[in-house]
């Protein structure tokens, strides 16, 4: 037997050592508490693995692409604009947003 590279001589030990320094009314409470602490650890280790597969496998899907072109819509104007001699001035003057203070 051969538990985080200890053998079952070092387990003993380790248990005779524990024995004596808790006392055999403690050491079962100390037990159960590492029992749950190890059960935690797994339980949240066995978490964050199956997100981290989940999220790999949403990254291994290929990206569906629309299948369907966004309609566009275009403004047709209903009727010619008269071209006008003032029209032509109000384009041709400088528009006072573009004059800048140097």
């Amino acid at each position: 037997m051969n538990v985080f590279g200890i053998g079952l001589p070092e387990m003993v030990l380790i248990m005779g050592v524990a024995l004596l320094i808790f006392g055999p009314k403690k050491l079962p409470e100390i037990g159960r508490s590492m029992g749950k602490a190890i059960k935690g650890f797994q339980d949240a280790s066995r978490e964050f693995k199956s997100e981290f597969d989940r999220e790999a496998e949403l990254l291994e899907k290929p990206v569906e692409k629309p299948t369907e072109k966004p309609k566009t819509t275009v403004a047709v104007a209903s009727a010619p604009t008269e071209i006008t001699e003032s029209s032509i001035e109000a384009q041709s003057e400088p528009s006072p947003l573009a004059e800048t203070d140097a």
